[in-house]
């Protein structure tokens, strides 16, 4: 098993990366802290088996610390969800306390509806854009995984193949800073990062597969392929 270590230790990094996109795309939505994830086979409480593999020393402590991370992210998370909500709820109640008031003083100024004074903006075009990239990048994400994870660590194991590790450590980064962004100009040159970088591992995973005629490389880089065609260049 220790040969498979550089693919398990490329595939951490990747998952961090995707439960980043996954919480930032979230939170674009706009959906609470119960929504269902949108690819809820790659939480990392599931990722957490690869570390059943038989892997031990520095690798394992970089995978372990990397899982928990991000699993320290979403938690946070979730935290400032229930106060934002709390908070709402606060809100809410001291505006009917308020309206009350004013029912029962007609003569009196009540206080503005901050709803209608801050309507909900409709989103711009660029906007738009921004997510569906976003959605499409984390589409993409979560399908390199699962062909990673089903397809080639089993033939990794076999026939160790070149892992280009720098690609999948500046995929996470990318990621993490993305998620400190959150809007913006910064926030798009990430996002168009993370789309290039993504393309560079997928491209670099085909290379690797190509020099092995078998049946099965064929059919890993014929996933991958069709991965990068539903990955376009911008």
């Amino acid at each position: 098993m220790a040969r498979s270590v550089p693919l398990c230790v490329s595939l951490n990094h990747q998952l961090v990366a995707l439960q980043t996109l996954q919480l930032l795309h979230h939170q674009q939505q706009g959906e609470d802290e119960d929504a269902r994830p949108c690819h809820p086979h790659y939480k990392l409480d599931q990722a957490s088996s690869l570390l059943s593999t038989g892997m031990s020393g520095p690798a394992l402590h970089d995978m372990g610390q990397g899982l928990e991370a991000a699993r320290s992210s979403r938690v946070q998370e979730q935290e400032e969800g229930r106060r934002a909500a709390s908070k709402t709820s606060e809100e809410e109640e001291g505006e009917e306390e308020c309206g009350s008031q004013a029912l029962s003083n007609p003569g009196e100024p009540g206080p503005k509806d901050s709803r209608q004074l801050d309507p909900a903006r409709p989103r711009t075009l660029t906007q738009i854009a921004v997510h569906s990239m976003l959605s499409r990048i984390v589409d993409s994400t979560s399908q390199l995984v699962r062909v990673e994870q089903t397809l080639l660590l089993p033939l990794f194991q076999e026939h160790p193949f070149p892992i280009h590790l720098k690609d999948s450590v500046e995929f996470r980064n990318i990621c993490r800073h993305m998620a400190l962004q959150l809007e913006g100009q910064r926030f798009d040159r990430d996002l168009h990062a993370a789309h290039q970088c993504l393309r560079n591992i997928i491209k670099k995973l085909m290379h690797s597969l190509a020099v092995f005629p078998s049946d099965l490389y064929a059919i890993a880089q014929a996933s991958l392929r069709q991965i990068l065609q539903n990955l376009p260049e911008m």
